[in-house]
């Protein structure tokens, strides 16, 4: 056989569904393991035994640790079984698709009572994780710095309805909005009993009332 008709048949649509297969395999077993015993108790090689693979075929499928927490963090974000950029998510393209700014925001605020109680655990883990560990702090700070970014868009958004206050900047507005669709945020909040569907409906009014012409 040639060197072309290897590549070729290394690269053949059945190999490379059945890669995909085996990521997706891996991404719903560290997915479900981390929800169940959080990101602290879940190792590599519990979500590889799951999966029926090598540790090496997470770590080439998917990557390490961090980087499955990421998977799994934006597979919750997606409400779906892999990752998807943000541009993608289904809340997202109805907070676009609406008209009015207080329909945006009760769309996000409603989406993050969705997905919160289950991406905050990870979060907070991965942040204590990363005292010792530089690999969890970089991904922890790079969630963050995208969160804001995307906060920005959210901000650009609501400008584009008319409705946002003149006296405040898309980055006043972002970074308000970030603060409170943090993890730490939601726990504060949580711990004195609130419930996923009372904090969606007091960002509603927060935002609303802050951000928005009276």
């Amino acid at each position: 056989m040639t060197v072309d008709g290897k590549s070729r048949a290394y690269d053949s649509p059945a190999r490379r569904a059945a890669a995909e297969t085996t990521r997706l395999r891996v991404l719903a077993e560290a997915h479900r393991l981390f929800t169940i015993g959080g990101y602290a108790d879940t190792s590599v090689a519990q979500i590889a035994r799951a999966a029926r693979v090598s540790v090496d075929t997470v770590y080439a499928t998917v990557g390490r640790k961090p980087q499955l927490l990421l998977a799994v963090h934006d597979m919750t974000l997606a409400s779906g079984p892999e990752p998807l950029p943000a541009a993608e998510r289904d809340y997202v393209q109805a907070i676009r698709s609406a008209t009015t700014a207080r329909a945006k925001i009760e769309i996000y605020a409603t989406a993050l009572g969705a997905v919160l109680p289950t991406t905050t655990p990870l979060m907070i883990a991965l942040r204590e994780a990363g005292f010792t560990d530089p690999q969890c702090r970089a991904m922890c700070e790079s969630i963050s710095e995208r969160r804001a970014a995307n906060m920005l868009l959210f901000a650009a958004d609501l400008r584009v309805t008319g409705e946002v206050r003149d006296d405040l900047s898309d980055h006043q507005v972002a970074e308000l909005v970030w603060s409170m669709n943090s993890a730490e945020y939601y726990t504060l909040l949580a711990s004195r009993g609130i419930s996923p569907e009372d904090f969606s409906h007091l960002l509603t009014e927060v935002w609303t009332r802050t951000l928005l012409r009276a």
